[in-house]
């Protein structure tokens, strides 16, 4: 059995939808919401503790921590290592929340898509 060929559906003037001017323009818009989130996004501080609030650490959206706060009653200096793993745990959590906010803002603005129309977008998928 043959195969039948579906016409194209096309637009006012009779040019086929979906061009590939039309996708460049979609990408470079949602090129340009990227960077205007990422800019957001850098902007903010997310914070994360552990030993129940004896350490805060405070990261930016760009990944940079921008405070650390320890409760002097924890410092113990026979029990380096319980202070370092609260701060590590503290740095991780805050990470974590910024990668969060990041991962749902790309979310929302590519719809769930990795790539446009099958193709894979750097900084999408």
């Amino acid at each position: 059995m043959a195969k039948r060929k579906m016409p194209i559906p096309s637009r006012k003037g009779g040019k086929p939808a979906g061009n590939k001017n039309d996708m460049m323009k979609q990408i470079q818009k949602m090129q340009e919401e990227m960077l205007k989130n990422q800019e957001e996004l850098e902007d903010k501080s997310y914070e994360g503790s552990s030993g129940g609030g004896a350490v805060t650490v405070t990261a930016s959206g760009a990944k940079r921590i921008t405070a650390v706060n320890i409760d002097p009653d924890v410092v113990d200096e026979d029990d380096i290592e319980m202070l370092e793993d609260l701060v590590m745990t503290a740095v991780n959590e805050a990470l974590a929340k910024a990668d969060d906010e990041s991962a749902s803002q790309m979310e929302k603005l590519t719809g769930g898509m990795g790539g446009l129309g099958g193709m894979n977008i750097p900084g999408l998928s």
